[in-house]
């Protein structure tokens, strides 16, 4: 079960996408973003050593705001040999320095949205601990075998494709709304709600297993 400290974080983690999301391939804003938080959910890390968020940012910098899906995760100690994945580092108030990563590049976090997918897993509350998400909807598959190796993840202009086996799981990266037919037809798919304004919500695809 992750622990949701009430502490904070020098650089934020607004801060730290500040400088990194102008470099992906899928981001559309100005430079330098203006983020706002827009909603998000956590799974659990079974061993409790890696924090798995799923961040939705709105950036408003551009000339239209478009709005991110950010999956991160949080680490007592660097990832090995995935130094391309380092979104940045950051100080705790209560964990000390936490290295935070590009979760589609984290073999825990790959391994959890997988067992999301399958249904194997609950989607966690965002800032509170030991708290399902109801919102967070997921419709399961069961297309992918126990033993499915994770292949070399590719970023395109609007998601990121992670090979498990012989699926591929996608990270919609540039969120919309409603539901696409694509995305109605596809094998699985995680769905939660994200805030366009105070007072608007709407909800989309942040994961899906294309046909």
């Amino acid at each position: 079960m992750a622990v949701i400290h009430r502490t904070t974080m020098v650089p934020t983690k607004r801060q730290l996408l500040a400088s990194w999301l102008p470099g992906r391939a899928w981001y559309r804003g100005g430079k330098p973003p203006d983020l706002r938080k827009a909603g998000g959910f956590r799974l659990d890390d079974p061993d409790g050593e890696v924090g798995i968020e799923f961040v939705v940012v709105t950036d408003h910098s551009g000339t239209r705001p478009y709005t991110y899906h950010v999956p991160l995760t949080y680490r007592g100690s660097p990832l090995p040999d995935d130094a391309e994945a380092l979104v940045g580092t950051s100080e705790h108030g209560v964990l000390g320095t936490r290295w935070v990563y590009d979760a589609t590049r984290d073999p825990v976090a790959v391994a959890q949205i997988v067992a999301l997918l399958t249904g194997d897993v609950r989607p966690q509350a965002q800032s509170a601990s030991d708290t399902p998400d109801p919102s967070v909807t997921v419709r399961s598959t069961d297309m992918f075998s126990p033993a499915a190796e994770f292949g070399a993840v590719r970023d395109g202009p609007s998601c990121t494709d992670i090979p498990v086996g012989d699926r591929i799981v996608r990270i919609h990266r540039l969120l919309h709304a409603p539901i696409s037919t694509a995305e109605q037809t596809g094998a699985g798919r995680v769905s939660a709600p994200w805030r366009l304004r105070d007072d608007v919500t709407v909800s989309g695809v942040l994961i899906s297993v294309p046909v």
